[in-house]
């Protein structure tokens, strides 16, 4: 039997019902730590751009740009 494992529906299911304190937690763990949980991020991070105003994202991006500097 083949199981198939949507790395998407597994980080979303692993966060889920989630409180803020908690996915605070989860975020803070995760950034800089193993390269293992990088892919999860970028989940946790698709739902936040897909569920931001075009403002926020437009805040995001900045954000970004002046990190990379």
């Amino acid at each position: 039997m083949e199981i198939n494992i949507n790395l998407r529906d597994a980080v979303v299911a692993r966060v889920k019902g989630k409180s803020e304190e908690e996915l605070h937690e989860v975020i803070k763990e995760s950034i800089g730590g193993d390269d293992m949980a990088l892919p999860g991020l970028g989940v946790l991070f698709e739902n936040i751009w897909n569920n931001s105003e075009s403002t926020l994202q437009d805040t995001m991006v900045k954000n970004l740009e002046k990190s990379l500097d």
